[in-house]
């Protein structure tokens, strides 16, 4: 070993007893958190300070250093480095046990050198390493890129989700990280937002139980166990309605609204074990997150118990003096984010010294740096890092990308994909000869990983091109490329498009949106790219609009991650797909959906409008929502939340109570049989909704309250059961009490949140 010295002094002098004894903190039998109680209290308080900060892994600062200006950098989330302090410094300050964390460490390469240097540091601590793995390891080239968050929530499916999430924690163990930034929970209000595609949809029972089953499939039962990542429930709280549609614009909501709608997801995650939380960029109310003592203290560690640690989203404690002004300066900031209950900073530097001057100076209280110390040692500990943080680089191939997770993307892809017309064409006849016309941004090229994924090897994914030419060899696919930048399509491509589908039989049209990371300057959806209209960008509409009008029988596949105002489309075109942004196995998926060989089952999980003039558009609005119609326009939406087809059909009867009276913490079983009266197997989500009649405040129309997927074979009736606990049917009452008012209720249960598509009957709470 070269410099033993630099290892065995510093643990002789924390033995800190006669006969060289290891520390408790050094024996792997303790619990890991009393090994991290000892760990703490040997420390000195700039080395619990050091656990705090977190730092952008070596790689990603030079790359940002060479393609960002500084003025850039300011307003830039995604990408980071630091003026005047270089990689150099970066790692001696991780040899000198100055940084606990890093993000955006993309290779176990690079993962294992900076776990070397922190081993020379005083105390060897290793490092936690996280990532944005949002819908796979997708930032690390060769990892399995599963369906966007939006589309796992089309499958109604939690246990899928779980599965996906299990195989994520286990493909980034493989690459060096062992903390995702992930699930966000964040109940999506405003398709302007960007971000929508990184939800699980518009309602907070469906966002609540994909969430948990999000927490469960990276922790597991406990997050010691081998192949098990820290999950980090985000962003708390607000940001996903902001005032205009913009990331981390200021958000105002009643608490009632709060607490009803936003709330309910973090709790069900928290309740699930998350053991890390991110706050929002948003101010609430006028308090910037990153300093709102009552979010993080009283409501988060107090309301709900959490046990783990809090995390700051990309520099927003810098913006409570930058942006928000609630702070005089950083030093200022870091203590307002601190004494509100802070436990880490993401990301770089000043903290560190910073909130060593505000301890010293009585400003913030050395108990608040103990505390998040000891949460995230705690989390290193169950982790496994003391005994060996280093990945096994010869393994790492063999983990990513298996036949396992592979099936898994590909099941995910197809039960992710929401038929929303279909005048009859579909399922095309795979082994009739057509002359298929193929066109589109979103048709050849990796759109389909959606964000938070970099460009993977072209031989793991498969377009939507290849899919179809796949599925149908008999077929003459003729494809005109219009590029991947929706931003600059050519009219001239356009018009080769419109000519080459005047000689086809059928035109596929493959647009949407443009989340990919690689291409930021160039991105129409996505982290910090919002619009002020959901229509089609760029020249798409004109596309599909000129193709219709040669007559020539159109199919528009959509890859995208919001909702899109595509009226028009669905008046003219012959199907209408909606695949968000399906992953690696999207174009297979999206084939063989087409070609009927598998029956498309996916349902929305939000509500789409037919234009930005609807908004707010959701299903669970209140009765006095339009009670005066628009004047000129529809105040219906586009398609309702829980809508999709099949190419087979589904008949609700008999729904049945199995009592017709319950007391307020009593519980009834609701039952309705379900059948296929079609000619081939499928998968049908039989959706459970509430209204309560008459109530002391207001109350939504209709809420979701359960849901199951059912599958059918052709000609099948199954019967579904639904325990509905009477605690189901509370809400916050005039007093802000969280009760179950007796009275009746409406229990709707069908394919739809669309009434046509629900049967009904009530129930009396006495």
């Amino acid at each position: 070993m070269k410099n033993p010295i630099i290892f065995i002094i510093p643990l002789l002098a924390l033995a800190g007893c006669s006969g060289g004894d290891a520390p408790l903190y050094k024996d792997p039998a303790q619990p890991a958190e009393k090994r991290a109680e000892d760990l703490t209290s040997r420390m000195t308080l700039e080395q619990k300070v050091a656990q705090m900060c977190q730092w952008v892994g070596l790689e990603h600062m030079k790359s940002a250093e060479k393609e960002l200006t500084e003025e850039e950098l300011h307003n830039n989330t995604a990408r980071g480095f630091y003026p005047g302090i270089t990689t150099a410094d970066v790692e001696q300050m991780t040899r000198d046990g100055k940084i606990g964390s890093f993000l955006h460490v993309l290779t176990a390469e690079e993962a294992n050198y900076l776990q070397r240097l922190a081993s020379q540091s005083p105390l060897q601590i290793p490092l936690l390493i996280g990532i944005d793995a949002i819908h796979g390891n997708a930032q690390v080239a060769g990892c399995t890129v599963y369906p966007t968050s939006i589309g796992q929530a089309s499958t109604f499916d939690p246990e899928l989700v779980e599965r996906i999430c299990e195989e994520t924690a286990a493909e980034m163990r493989a690459t060096g990280s062992q903390w995702t930034f992930n699930p966000n929970v964040e109940v999506a209000r405003d398709p302007r937002w960007g971000r929508v595609g990184e939800t699980f949809g518009e309602d907070p029972y469906l966002v609540s139980v994909m969430g948990a089953a999000s927490v469960r499939g990276y922790q597991g039962r406990d997050f010691s166990e081998p192949g098990r990542v820290l999950s980090c429930v985000k962003h708390f709280v607000g940001g996903s309605q902001p005032v205009n549609g913009t990331n981390g614009s200021p958000t105002d909501l009643s608490e009632r609204t709060i607490r009803e709608i936003f709330f309910p997801p973090f709790k069900a995650g928290i309740d699930a074990g998350a053991y890390s939380m991110m706050t929002a960029h948003n101010e609430l109310n006028g308090i910037p997150c990153h300093s709102n003592r009552w979010l993080m203290e009283d409501v988060v560690r107090g309301e709900w118990g959490f046990e783990g640690f809090i995390v700051s989203d990309w520099m927003d404690v810098e913006h409570i003096h930058d942006l928000h002004r609630t702070a005089t300066d950083n030093k200022d900031a870091f203590r307002q984010s601190v004494n509100a209950s802070m436990d880490m900073h993401m990301h770089g530097p000043q903290f560190y010294e910073k909130v060593i001057e505000l301890v010293k100076e009585g400003a913030v209280s050395e108990s608040a740096v103990n505390r998040a110390c000891l949460k995230i040692l705690t989390a290193k500990f169950k982790l496994g890092l003391f005994e060996n943080p280093y990945t096994d680089t010869e393994q790492t191939s063999k983990s990513v990308f298996t036949e396992k997770h592979r099936a898994t993307a590909y099941e995910a892809a197809v039960k992710s994909v929401v038929l929303l017309t279909n005048d009859g064409i579909l399922p095309l006849d795979a082994s009739k000869a057509m002359r298929v016309l193929v066109t589109g941004t979103n048709a050849d090229n990796q759109t389909i990983l959606g964000d938070w994924a970099l460009p993977q090897p072209e031989e793991n994914v498969t377009t939507i091109l290849e899919g179809l030419e796949e599925q149908s060899p008999a077929s003459k696919f003729t494809f005109i490329d219009q590029g991947w930048n929706i931003r600059r399509m050519s009219r001239s491509k356009v018009d080769e498009a419109v000519s080459a589908a005047r000689k086809s039989d059928l035109a596929i049209v493959v647009i949407g949106e443009h989340s990919l990371r690689n291409n930021w300057d160039d991105k129409t959806c996505g982290e910090d790219c919002d619009r002020s209209d959901i229509a089609l960008a760029g020249l798409s509409q004109q596309l599909a609009q000129r193709i219709i009008e040669t007559g020539t029988p159109i199919i528009v596949v959509l890859i995208n991650g919001r909702q899109l105002g595509v009226e028009w489309i669905v008046r003219h075109a012959a199907a209408l797909i909606e695949a968000w942004e399906p992953g690696s196995f999207g174009g297979r998926a999206v084939a063989e959906i087409i070609y009927g060989k598998a029956n498309p089952s996916g349902k929305l999980p939000v509500t789409i409008p037919r234009h930005v003039g609807q908004l707010q558009m959701v299903y669970n609005h209140k009765p006095s929502m339009y009670f005066h119609p628009y004047a000129i326009g529809e105040s219906t939406p586009l398609f309702p939340f829980g809508y999709g087809l099949s190419y087979t059909r589904y008949a609700y009867s008999n729904l049945r109570l199995s009592q017709d009276k319950i007391p307020g913490d009593g519980k009834v079983t609701v039952s309705v049989d379900v059948k296929n009266c079609g000619d081939r197997d499928g998968e049908e989500i039989v959706q459970l909704y509430i209204r309560d009649l008459y109530s002391s405040v207001t109350r939504p129309v209709m809420e979701l309250k359960d849901f199951r997927r059912v599958k059918l074979a052709k000609g099948e009736t199954k019967t579904v059961d639904f325990t509905l606990q009477a605690s189901k049917l509370a809400f916050y009452n005039n007093d802000m009490d969280w009760v179950v008012e007796a009275g009746d209720y409406k229990i709707m249960v069908g394919g739809s949140s669309l009434e046509k598509d629900l049967l009904n009957i009530n129930l009396n709470i006495e």
